[in-house]
């Protein structure tokens, strides 16, 4: 019976030494180059030089070392195809039955600042093929790129004298998934070197995702779920403190960055629950604007998340820690803060979030595919860049602006009421906008007096107008763009409403 072949080429050398020895234990021969081939020679084993089965050094600086007939051809030959073995006898093409390979480490030249000559030269192309070539023909070929499979194969060679085909199979489907996130890291480095004309949503988007963080569940515990980040994605947060995150506090933190975003001119506070605000205020301190947040409805806020626009001090970490928070968010927390928390509130999760975010694309999946949009904050409204109806109220701008930046974080249909800088009102996820202006003016009650009112789209009929004038807002912003703009406008002069309509509409789903 003809010896077995291993061909084994790595970057990435941790465990090779122990996992090629079992392999000629198991009378497997040897072939590699370059450095993996110093490497298991300087542990006593005997390999075979790759020039040796090809009869050609290496050339172009060590460029191509396996890109050759005598390489490919034996690891893609089908042993059972007569016309693929008369070839291999014709040209003697040493058969290979094992392939070992990771790739040159483009990911971490990237992270270490390359530049782009040096992104180039980390670009593995003779691995590449030699792992697409072995998953290719995994009936007949072993593909191996992960240094943890090493231990399973070594048992499976000694309980049953091969690696079986369901875990061949596995290992290709692996390795494909092993190169596509390669491709793709290679496409978002040197995105960053190239100028390119593609559009912000292209016709091909590579894309290879890969679990960063395992959850337990998802949004309900029959779901399984991850939290999963494309090559060269830097984490936008660090936790500090506190139990692991869940599914649900990392969609409610979303909320929570976005608002840290439209607010980050404020000292503002953002209180969140199931990814809608349920408070929003801007204060002079982060003590002040939790305070006012949380008094637009302390019930939900119970067991929130809670966001900052400024650093967490020690008077604020004392203020929310005397109620149950989920998680809270801040750009920094002072030491004291985020040791009181600790203490008093072991479980509170501490996010320290950098600014940042995972990719300048929406994906959301649906039963149809994937739906892709820019992720973008929206423009906000300019006092001289658009249509006051009424009597122009820039004395009531502030809170004008912050009533609209509270009504884009809510989901659609949305409804903020707001007063001196603070949420007294918020409706969120209505069908009908005339029930969610209703709902705002009840949860604000007398506080609606004098009030501004932010309404993320239009409104359709001159109905929502009529329960704002009896509520007693001052004033109102939203977007316009509906077919009856005129009986809204007249209804808004009626009511003595000035209203400033935007041009702008903040859909949230």
């Amino acid at each position: 019976m003809p010896r077995k072949r291993a061909l084994i080429s790595v970057y990435d050398k941790e465990g090779i030494v122990e996992f090629a020895k079992r392999l000629v234990e198991f009378g497997y021969e040897l072939v590699s180059s370059s450095g993996t081939a110093k490497h298991l020679t300087s542990a006593g084993l005997e390999v075979k030089e790759v020039a040796d089965l090809t009869g050609y050094p290496h050339l172009l600086g060590g460029r191509v070392k396996t890109l050759h007939p005598s390489i490919i051809g034996g690891i893609l030959a089908r042993r059972h195809f007569q016309e693929d073995i008369s070839d291999v006898e014709k040209f003697n093409i040493p058969l290979i039955d094992m392939v070992v390979c990771n790739l040159y480490p483009f990911e971490k030249a990237y992270e270490g600042g390359s530049d782009l000559e040096g992104l180039l030269e980390n670009i593995d192309i003779g691995g590449v093929t030699l792992i697409r070539s072995a998953a290719k023909n995994y009936h007949q070929i072993v593909c191996v790129v992960d240094k943890n499979d090493y231990n399973k194969i070594i048992e499976e060679i000694n309980d049953e004298g091969n690696v079986t085909l369901k875990t061949r199979g596995e290992l290709a489907l692996k390795a494909f998934s092993y190169t596509s996130w390669y491709d793709t890291a290679i496409y978002r480095g040197l995105a960053v070197h190239i100028p390119s004309t593609d559009e912000e949503i292209p016709d091909k988007m590579p894309l290879s995702l890969r679990k960063s963080m395992p959850l337990r569940y998802g949004e309900n515990p029959h779901q399984q779920a991850g939290l999963y980040t494309a090559p060269l994605a830097e984490k936008s947060w660090v936790q500090l403190s506190g139990k692991p995150l869940s599914y649900n506090n990392i969609l409610d933190m979303d909320c929570a960055f976005r608002g840290i975003s439209i607010f980050q001119q404020d000292c503002a506070c953002i209180i969140i629950k199931h990814t809608t605000p349920c408070g929003i205020a801007v204060g002079e301190t982060p003590l002040q604007a939790y305070e006012k947040a949380l008094a637009c409805d302390p019930v939900s806020a119970f067991g929130g998340i809670i966001g900052f626009s400024r650093k967490l001090d020690i008077e604020t970490a004392k203020k929310l820690s005397e109620k149950f928070v989920e998680v809270v968010v801040a750009p920094e927390f002072e030491e004291k803060a985020a040791g009181y928390i600790r203490e008093k509130r072991k479980n509170t999760r501490l996010i320290q979030w950098k600014g940042q975010r995972f990719m300048p694309l929406q994906l959301t999946g649906t039963w149809s595919g994937i739906l892709i949009q820019e992720d973008k904050l929206p423009p906000l409204p300019d006092l001289n860049n658009g249509e006051w109806v009424g009597k122009p109220r820039p004395d009531l701008w502030d809170d004008i602006i912050t009533a609209w930046k509270s009504a884009y974080l809510c989901k659609s249909n949305a409804i903020a009421i707001v007063k001196n800088h603070a949420t007294v009102g918020l409706a969120s996820g209505f069908t009908s906008r005339v029930d969610a202006v209703k709902w705002a003016i009840g949860q604000a009650q007398e506080k609606a007096k004098g009030a501004v009112l932010a309404s993320d789209a239009f409104f359709p009929f001159p109905d929502s107008i009529e329960y704002a004038k009896e509520s007693g807002i001052e004033a109102i912003i939203q977007p316009g763009g509906s077919v009856n703009d005129a009986k809204v406008k007249e209804a808004a002069i009626e009511a003595g409403i000035s209203m400033f309509l935007c041009g702008w509409r903040t859909f949230r789903h």
